[in-house]
């Protein structure tokens, strides 16, 4: 009689928000199930969607980590980095001009801006990278994508011809946009927007309307925003503000649509697509994924979605593990889980359940062990 062969578990979770990376997430759930089942075979595949941590999921895969300095949303140099492998750059706008980068979580809903993202998109084309992916997510302005194309070379005008000052309020005085000073290689690179948003530039399910608030702009700071991005559309290009990701990050979407001539790509499946996620999935006997709260938000190209879509294609049954779940039976059927574990069935007071993340997964990477493999 021959032996049956250790299980061979593929963990691809995202980050659990506020509580832990999608790093430690994996290597919580491995210790338990590597606890309970010794001869386990696990493999750990941290993911994204295009938001906070892109670059590490790609860093955990094995690609380069290149350092940088760049300015964050209001112009304080810090310290930055992307990813490469080859001819790819993946460049993750909230690494460098995010919320988290705000000095002291000050808002600055009308002077905050993109230029960083640039600055670290035009490194990685001096370095050589010919195919661009910028993750987009998490963004603390609302600047149409304009600071990210002056860092590129293209000006924006005043009506006497000055310079703009960065942000998203003062393109409502937005009167040329000079494209000839456009950097070469970014004229001949290819650009994919990494997001999990559909959103267009304008109107009330917009880059202002939706996300805005969330950026500290109250009904004032809306309105002027709304109006700026309203001009910066006619002036950029009208005919891209409504396409679908366009609102993505503040309106990046459409600055990289209008002029850099982008396509925009569900964030999940580029990094399954670059991780060559299939061949991973060729040995695996479970895939256990997941991210904080699994809510109806989850079902719009949220990163655990995308996983258990690719299991189910290998025909390798996936389980979703959250901090909480706030999606019924059957709708988790229909994603196509196996089941769910929950950290709030062992924790339900949700700051404990936060502050002892780690081992609460540990403790269902154990019963994953015992009950699944």
């Amino acid at each position: 009689m021959g032996t049956t062969p250790p299980p061979r578990v593929l963990l691809a979770p995202d980050k659990f928000k506020g509580s832990l990376p999608a790093s430690a997430v994996a290597g919580a759930l491995a210790a338990g199930i590597a606890a309970a089942r010794p001869d386990a075979q696990i493999r750990q595949v941290p993911v994204a969607d295009g938001g906070d941590g892109t670059v590490d999921a790609f860093v955990a895969a094995g690609w380069e980590r290149v350092e940088s300095i760049a300015p964050g949303p209001t112009g304080v140099l810090a310290p930055a980095s992307y990813a490469v492998r080859d001819d790819t750059a993946v460049v993750e706008l909230a690494e460098v001009v995010g919320l988290s980068k705000l000095p002291g979580g000050h808002f600055d809903p009308l002077g905050a801006g993109t230029e960083g993202l640039g600055v670290l998109v035009a490194d990685a084309l001096k370095r050589g990278a010919t195919h661009i992916v910028l993750g987009l997510g998490g963004s603390a302005s609302t600047d149409g994508g304009a600071g990210l194309l002056r860092a590129l070379g293209v000006r924006v005008l005043d009506a006497e011809g000055r310079e703009l000052p960065p942000g998203g309020g003062g393109l409502a005085r937005a009167a040329h946009i000079d494209r000839g000073g456009l950097h070469p290689a970014a004229a001949a690179a290819r650009f994919t927007l990494a997001c999990d948003v559909d959103n267009p530039l304008l109107g009330p399910k917009g880059a202002v309307a939706v996300y805005a608030p969330q950026k500290g702009a109250d009904a004032a700071q809306r309105a002027i925003l709304e109006a700026a991005l309203t001009n910066w559309a006619r002036l950029v290009g009208a005919e891209f503000a409504e396409r679908p990701g366009a609102g993505a990050a503040g309106g990046t979407g459409f600055g990289a649509l209008a002029v850099l001539g982008a396509q925009v790509r569900s964030g999940i499946e580029v990094l399954l697509e670059l991780l060559d996620f299939p061949s991973l999935l060729r040995d695996a006997t479970l895939v256990v994924t997941g991210e904080g709260s699994l809510d109806t938000q989850s079902l719009h190209g949220k990163a655990p979605i995308g996983v258990c879509a690719a299991a189910r294609a290998a025909g390798v049954p996936a389980i979703a593990v959250a901090g909480r779940v706030q999606l019924e039976k059957d709708a988790l059927r229909t994603a196509g889980f196996t089941t769910c574990y929950s950290l709030s069935d062992l924790e339900q007071d949700p700051a404990r359940s936060m502050a002892n993340a780690a081992q609460l997964l540990e403790q269902i990477g154990g019963r994953i062990a015992e009950q699944r493999l």
